[in-house]
């Protein structure tokens, strides 16, 4: 069965280098404000509450997409370690990240550490799965994940703060593609961060 669900706003993560356009935030509301006076009170007995509310639908594949968000939030929560000293050593990253994803934050560390920078502050996210196959082989979910760079600072190993571009977006999307390698283990297979989707 493949699972896919629309959904309001995307989720994200990188941490270098991606570009796109900050997201401008709307509000709206209204409605009319009716001053004329009212009219005698009704006699007739208050309505009961509709017996046709009902709950929304338990979502079947809960239990799996919190497994996947598991392994995606403990990954993130490696690498952010990493990055910190510009190194994997010491972290637990390979446990969840594998392939494409983990040779792409290997990358991203190894370009740190020759460049003499570190990652400080807090990087935000907000991942959430967006689609789910669990008939293939490989059973495979993808997760969206919305990037917040607000709270997060690059920085020389001296302690200059290096500013962001200014084409750099505060909120941008990653998708990541997360496998089933065994009946309880989910490895999170590649990752890649789109500048051009704000969030």
């Amino acid at each position: 069965m493949t699972a896919r669900q629309a959904r309001p706003r995307t989720r994200a993560l990188a941490l270098c280098g991606a570009v796109g356009l900050s997201l401008a935030l709307t509000g709206c509301g209204g409605g009319s404000d009716d001053t004329r006076p009212p009219t005698a009170p009704s006699t007739a007995p208050p309505a009961a509450p509709s017996a046709s509310a009902s709950a929304s639908p338990v979502d079947p594949d809960a239990e799996v997409k919190a497994a996947v968000l598991e392994v995606y939030s403990s990954m993130w929560v490696e690498q952010m370690k990493a990055y910190r000293v510009a190194s994997p050593d010491g972290t637990k990253l390979a446990d969840y990240a594998t392939l494409d994803a983990l040779s792409t934050f290997e990358r991203d560390l190894a370009h740190m550490k020759k460049s003499g920078t570190i990652g400080t502050g807090r990087l935000g996210h907000e991942p959430e799965v967006t689609e789910l196959d669990l008939e293939t082989k490989i059973p495979t979910a993808t997760v969206e994940d919305c990037v917040d760079l607000s709270k997060w600072k690059a920085e020389r190993t001296s302690g200059e703060v290096i500013p962001l571009p200014t084409a750099q977006p505060l909120r941008y999307v990653a998708t990541a593609t997360v496998e089933r390698w065994d009946e309880d283990r989910w490895m999170v297979t590649a990752y890649k961060p789109d500048g051009s989707r704000s969030c």
